[in-house]
C-alpha cells in the first residue's frame, strides 16, 4: 500500500516537471518568434494578401499589402522584408513589408481603438503611406473613408489618436488631387475589384497620355495597364 502511494505522487511529480518543461519550451518558442524583425529569403509562392519566403529551409507564411504584392519581385528571387510578429494565445501571425516606413505605420495603426493588424493591412493596401499620413495630419476624414473598412468613426479615431505622433515620417507631404473625372475613374475601376491604390497610381499614369477630360481614354488606359 505504501509502495502504491509512493509510486502514484512520483507519478504526479514527472507529470508537473513534464508540463513545466512544456511550458518553459512553449514560452521559449514564443520568445523567439517575437524576435523576428526581418526575413530575407526565396520568394516561393505570392498572391495579392500573402507572401511565402523559404529561408534557411523553411517556408514563412506572411500577410503583405497589396501595393506590396506588386512590388515583389518574380518567383524564386531573393526578397527582403521588415516584419512585424504578431502573437495571440492561438496564433502567430507574421506581417511584412518593403519598406521600413509601411511597417512603422502598420505598428501605429494597430494601436488605435477597433483597429486590430488585419484591418491595418487593409487600410494600408487602400492608402499610399505619405498619403495617409498627409490626411490623417490635416483631419481628412473624406478620404480616409474611402478606404474599404473605414468608416466615419475609425476615421475620426485614426486621426485624434495618431495626428500627433507621426513626428518619424517627416514634414507633411501634399496630397494628390485627381479631378472629377479622375476620381469616377478611379470609383469604376474600384467597383471591378481593384484596390484603390492601385487604381489610382493607373489612372495617374494613364492621365499622362489620356489627358485629364476624358473618361473613356482614361479608362481604357487604366485598365490596360492594370491588366497587364
Amino acid at each position: 500500500m505504501v509502495s502504491s502511494s509512493l509510486s502514484l505522487a512520483a507519478e504526479n511529480d514527472l507529470c508537473n516537471a513534464l508540463c513545466l518543461c512544456v511550458s518553459v519550451v512553449e514560452s521559449n518558442h514564443l520568445q523567439s518568434f517575437r524576435m523576428i524583425a526581418h526575413l530575407r529569403g526565396r520568394l516561393i509562392a505570392k498572391h495579392p494578401n500573402q507572401a511565402i519566403v523559404e529561408a534557411a529551409g523553411v517556408g514563412y507564411d506572411v500577410n503583405i499589402t497589396v501595393p506590396a504584392f506588386s512590388d515583389l519581385p518574380a518567383l524564386g528571387a531573393e526578397v527582403a522584408l521588415h516584419i512585424h510578429t504578431h502573437v495571440r494565445e492561438d496564433m502567430i501571425s507574421l506581417y511584412g513589408f518593403l519598406r521600413a516606413e509601411e511597417k512603422q505605420l502598420f505598428e501605429k495603426l494597430i494601436t488605435v481603438s477597433g483597429i486590430g493588424p488585419k484591418l491595418a493591412i487593409t487600410i494600408l493596401s487602400g492608402m499610399a503611406t505619405a498619403e495617409m499620413v498627409g490626411a490623417i495630419r490635416s483631419n481628412d476624414f473624406a478620404r480616409l473613408t474611402k478606404i474599404p473598412g473605414i468608416g466615419r468613426k475609425t476615421a475620426e479615431r485614426m486621426c485624434v489618436e495618431l495626428r500627433d505622433k507621426l513626428e518619424a515620417f517627416g514634414a507633411q507631404q501634399p496630397v494628390v488631387s485627381h479631378s472629377a473625372v479622375e476620381e469616377d475613374v478611379i470609383s469604376a475601376l474600384s467597383n471591378l475589384g481593384f484596390q484603390r491604390a492601385l487604381a489610382e497610381k493607373a489612372v495617374e499614369r494613364a492621365v499622362q497620355s489620356a489627358g485629364r477630360e476624358n473618361f473613356d481614354a482614361i479608362f481604357r488606359a487604366a485598365l490596360g495597364s492594370l491588366s497587364k
